[in-house]
């Protein structure tokens, strides 16, 4: 658009101040981003969405799957049941996940049922683009929402009285509380000047759809191997005599063997994956080419600043290794929806006092399973004797102490 173009169409003054005035602005449209905004869609609040593209689904879909996949634990379902989108997620792209075989690299296992601890569910494996198509489409439908997409911001800036947000287009958004849901090199918490702590595991995540000879029958498996995490995640694709033969593989592994796998032909990558995990679904075949992304640990100790909070991937990246991060994303919009929601009408949302109370209620847990996983993944892929007896010594100790065990599901189902 040539400059002058711009002006030609630019709202009276009076206009502009209400049209830019918000009292929430969330940039990001990504899972969190969006979920927050239908969160409160039965708020009169004034909510601005600012994202660069909105979310689609695979080229082929639906005969194509999304290689993103999440496993979704059932207090995630619950929040996306409350805010009216899981009822509307495609039934037969939905895997509930039964139970969960982890094992160790020689021979140590732990079996999780959801049976054992009397839930229906351990987790429900879902396409990221299947949720984030189906947020997207209630933000869009939304009454006190407007949004501002394809945009990118280029200016932050925090007064008094409100956070103004620049967009390339020259428009300027003005609010009370600004919402980081901008992911995990979050432009936000930079321009913020909000400390984050960078762990680069100089890993790859490799991920990849197969069809197995074998059913899933709803089983999970995860192995702690020399070569890194694997993990075989039931999918629901597949009908009739097929159904319940698809499964979504992701390989967490050291970058120089990472890529070695992602040059392979495809044959031999469902050769290799098939292997690796014992051959315990016969024989695989790849759906469409596998892709890898970098696996690193993001630590912010601060999330919070007046007028701005940072939520999802942007306030903790996480190693996948669990498919946890999302709900972790998904419990801080739940939080901050909350404290939102509850604040009375004088009291101010940019307030740090406000703010801080969602900071408090998300730290320790986000702590916790940023250590526990940090730490799972360190002894797993750590090289000295003696640990792998230990290791694997742990996981069969484990599988006998039930009380150990439901409490470890139960904090992994409760997510």
């Amino acid at each position: 658009m040539s400059h002058h173009h711009k002006h030609r169409h630019a709202p009276t003054a009076e206009q502009h101040a209400h049209t830019n005035d918000f009292d929430l602005i969330i940039v990001g449209g990504g899972l969190t981003g969006s979920a927050l905004a239908v969160a409160l869609a039965d708020t009169s609040l004034r909510i601005a969405l600012v994202d660069a593209r909105a979310p689609s689904r695979p080229k082929e879909w639906p005969a194509q799957w999304d290689n993103r996949v999440y496993a979704i634990s059932p207090g995630s379902a619950d929040l996306l049941a409350q805010i009216g989108c899981w009822g509307h997620l495609t039934p037969d792209r939905l895997q509930r996940v039964a139970q969960m075989v982890v094992s160790g690299d020689s021979g140590g296992v732990i079996n999780f049922s959801a049976f054992d601890i009397g839930t229906e569910e351990l987790a429900w494996i879902v396409e990221s683009s299947e949720m984030a198509c189906e947020l997207w489409t209630s933000v869009s439908r939304q009454r006190n929402v407007t949004c501002f997409c394809p945009a990118a911001p280029t200016a932050l800036q925090v007064n008094a009285d409100a956070a103004e947000l620049t967009l390339e287009s020259g428009q300027v958004l003005r609010a009370k509380l600004l919402v980081g849901a901008d992911g995990r090199e979050s432009w936000v918490r930079t321009q913020m000047g909000l400390s984050s702590q960078h762990d680069p595991y100089n890993e790859l995540g490799v991920v990849a759809n197969f069809r197995s000879e074998l059913p899933h029958f709803g089983t999970a498996y995860q192995w702690f191997r020399e070569d890194g995490v694997l993990a075989y995640l039931p999918l629901a694709g597949g009908v009739d005599a097929d159904q319940g033969k698809m499964i979504s593989m992701v390989w967490s592994a050291p970058e120089d063997f990472a890529r070695e796998l992602l040059a392979l032909p495809a044959e031999e990558l469902a050769y290799r994956v098939a292997n690796a995990g014992e051959n315990k679904l016969g024989q695989l075949t790849l759906m469409a080419p596998a892709a890898g992304f970098p696996l690193k640990l993001v630590r912010v100790p601060q999330v919070v600043t007046p007028r701005v909070a940072l939520i999802g991937d942007a306030a903790h990246g996480i190693h996948p290794l669990t498919g946890h991060g999302v709900n972790l994303g998904f419990q801080d919009v739940r939080v901050l929806a909350e404290v939102i929601r509850t604040a009375r009408p004088v009291d101010d949302l940019g307030d740090l006092r406000l703010l801080s109370r969602y900071q408090r209620a998300r730290r320790e847990e986000v702590v916790m399973l940023q250590s526990m996983t940090d730490a799972m993944r360190k002894l797993f892929a750590s090289k000295t004797p003696g640990l792998s007896m230990l290791r694997n010594v742990g996981l069969n100790l484990t599988d006998k102490l039930t009380p150990l065990k439901s409490m470890l599901i139960r904090y992994a189902l409760e997510r």
